[in-house]
């Protein structure tokens, strides 16, 4: 057995192992994932003032906890969909501006939003549905979203496009709606575009920080984050998608593991974007490890 894969099925988390056991091996899930300290953690954690609080916030957290399988209808976690839903509904009664014909959006929050609360069985609340809605809306002609204002810009920011990506796709498989999925293929072929990583005019590396897988990664664009993005829609085996393979399979370390390269969390328990959760800083990553093995089996590879 592939050692990154054993080392999975051996982990604390019953979340990694069982989406190690069902996406690596195609084997049944068979886990109780409330029973891990890290769901408990996320689940348990205090409400904020403010649920985009980074990163303790309920918008974060219900990224994390579907990202470990926690499953639709627990209550905590539907409380804190309620509250990120009221946070972003509210929002919405002011008017987005449009500069040079262009709707300038965050959209990384609707799209974080929407998946989560789609996986969690919340597709049907009409706030779930206005969020959908708004990012339809919202979408710029090259297939992706930015909240930048000035006038010269003119393309989409990866930032502001893998998160809606994600989040109409779940959206589209919650409820069959076809004009989601098909956005969200064009925000994928915005990734491919670009080979994932690479500038149109140069070929050059557009942000060597996106070289360095993260988990979690909040709203930051990384090969990683855009490869699982990718296989999610389907589109893994693109030969566009084949140099950020490449670089994802030179970052294995001999053991058959990834470790991290970047992190955006502070410690639990700081008083500067902490979490409610140690993700791991450092060494072998076991979620960075899961997608890197996911998207490696999605590619065929």
């Amino acid at each position: 057995m592939d050692g990154g894969v054993g080392w999975l099925l051996d982990s604390e988390e019953p979340a990694v192992r069982g989406m190690a056991r069902r996406d690596l091996l195609g084997e049944d899930f068979g886990e109780d994932v409330l029973g891990g300290a890290k769901v408990r953690a996320l689940l348990d954690a205090p409400s904020e003032k403010h649920p985009y609080k980074k990163w303790t916030g309920a918008h974060w957290r219900i990224v994390s906890m579907v990202e470990l399988e926690v499953p639709p209808g627990e209550p905590r976690a539907t409380a804190a969909a309620d509250e990120v839903l009221e946070m972003i509904t509210r929002a919405h009664r002011y008017d987005v501006p449009v500069v040079n014909g262009l709707p300038r959006s965050h959209g990384s929050i609707e799209g974080n939003a929407l998946a989560a609360c789609s996986r969690l069985g919340l597709a049907d609340d009409p706030r779930t549905q206005e969020i959908a809605r708004m990012l339809l809306e919202w979408q710029w002609p090259d297939g992706g979203w930015n909240c930048d204002k000035h006038r010269d810009a003119h393309r989409s920011s990866f930032h502001e496009t893998h998160a809606p990506a994600w989040g109409l796709y779940e959206y589209w498989r919650a409820t069959g709606d076809q004009a989601a999925h098909d956005a969200a293929l064009r925000a994928g072929e915005l990734f491919l575009e670009h080979k994932v990583f690479r500038s149109l005019s140069t070929g050059e590396v557009i942000n060597k920080r996106w070289m360095e897988p993260s988990y979690p990664p909040y709203w930051h664009y990384d090969i990683l984050q855009a490869l699982v993005v990718l296989s999610r829609l389907g589109l893994a085996k693109d030969p566009r998608a084949a140099d950020a393979l490449d670089e994802l399979e030179q970052q294995r370390l001999p053991d058959g593991r990834w470790k991290v390269r970047l992190q955006w969390w502070k410690s639990t328990g700081g008083t500067t974007a902490p979490e409610v959760v140690n993700w791991g800083r450092s060494g072998p990553n076991e979620m960075v490890t899961l997608n890197a093995l996911r998207v490696l089996k999605a590619a065929g590879r």
